[in-house]
């Protein structure tokens, strides 16, 4: 049963290859969960969010071995992002990002490593899914336009 699921991952993967990443589109000041999941009955040993853009500033998120570490996290989202469901349960390894504003619009990057004994041998899995996010600002647009009064 556990290899059916582990083959339902590599599909669903392969398929967001293929499709290509999920966009999401939120308002500023709202909340907005940063889908992503891990195939279930495996360990979570390493669990990364991440900007491209600032990685090496920083995680978005990062938790390894049973407990998130927060000192790894960018300034930027320290008290802002905790995960969906603490438990992981079902292999949810979503995070929640708190109180979006602009400069949250891009790609953000899940990286998954896996450790499963069920064949009786330690098998380690890594495995990656990207989301853009555009934050919109909210603010009311006015277009002015004048015509020129006739003589």
């Amino acid at each position: 049963m556990e290899r059916n699921n582990l083959s339902m991952f590599v599909l669903f993967f392969l398929l967001s290859l293929y499709i290509g990443h999920p966009e999401i589109k939120v308002r500023f000041g709202q909340d907005v969960t940063l889908d992503c999941r891990s195939p279930r009955g495996v360990n979570i040993t390493l669990l990364e969010w991440s900007r491209p853009e600032i990685k090496t500033d920083g995680y978005v998120f990062f938790y390894r071995n049973g407990r998130s570490y927060e000192n790894y996290q960018h300034e930027r989202f320290k008290g802002r992002v905790e995960l969906t469901d603490p438990s992981m349960k079902n292999g949810d390894v979503s995070v929640t990002l708190k109180n979006v504003n602009i400069n949250d619009t891009g790609t953000y990057e899940c990286r998954i490593r896996t450790s499963d004994l069920s064949s009786g041998q330690r098998v380690q899995n890594d495995s990656r899914t990207s989301i853009n996010l555009t934050v919109d600002s909210g603010e009311l647009r006015v277009l002015c336009c004048r015509v020129p009064m006739a003589e």
